[in-house]
């Protein structure tokens, strides 16, 4: 189960990266510095509380909308991402 829960995270974190390069080329090295310091600010959290890591995962994907919003990249471009954060 753990395992499993650290496959998901490094998985959405490879996601937000790939998101990342969508943005506009000025704005892409800030928001990639971004996921990373969230991913490492966060990697205290115990990988067996399930519900911890879920809302953090639930978090990444409403970051990530809000982020592609703002720049108008199409939402579509995040069904990856949905589709590993609500697995």
């Amino acid at each position: 189960m753990v395992y499993r829960e650290m496959q998901k995270v490094l998985r959405a974190y490879g996601e937000v990266l790939r998101l990342v390069r969508r943005l506009p080329e000025d704005s892409r090295p800030y928001y990639a510095k971004y996921a990373r310091e969230n991913f490492v600010n966060y990697r205290e959290v115990d990988p067996g509380d399930s519900a911890a890591v879920e809302e953090l995962l639930a978090r990444t994907y409403k970051h990530s909308l809000w982020i592609l919003n703002k720049y108008s990249v199409d939402e579509s471009a995040a069904g990856k991402l949905k589709e590993i954060c609500s697995a």
